[in-house]
């Protein structure tokens, strides 16, 4: 089983920048599909975004693209959402997530093992 710690969340304003961290125990986290979800309060868990196991191909929910980008650095065992323009609706907290599955989707149901959750706050 892999552990994952997230970092990295915070308060910033609208339009600002953070960068979230995923570190990985336990396994090498260039073997699992990760992906970042994230739950605002009083709303259902989503996902943000997601890098493949293999090829390290990249997925976003739409609200996202263009301004969030997920990226891996095998050598830090860690995967890294770096969020850019950042928006009020953005306030949620984030979580990492890998999954054993060879063809994970962005379902949450795919990802068996989760982080702690890092919580960024964007004010107006």
């Amino acid at each position: 089983q892999v552990q994952l710690v997230e970092s990295g969340g915070g308060l910033v304003q609208a339009g600002g920048s953070l960068r979230l961290s995923c570190a990985a125990s336990g396994r090498t986290i260039s073997g699992y599909t990760t992906g970042w979800f994230r739950q605002a309060p009083g709303k259902e868990r989503e996902f943000v975004a997601r890098i493949s196991w293999m090829l390290g191909s990249t997925y976003y929910t739409d609200s996202v693209k263009g301004r969030f980008t997920i990226s891996r650095d095998n050598a830090k065992n860690t995967v890294f959402l770096q969020m850019n323009s950042l928006k009020p609706e953005d306030t949620a907290v984030y979580y990492c997530a890998t999954s054993t599955k060879r063809l994970a989707t962005g379902d949450a149901y795919d990802y068996d093992s989760w982080g702690q959750g890092t919580e960024v706050t964007v004010s107006s």
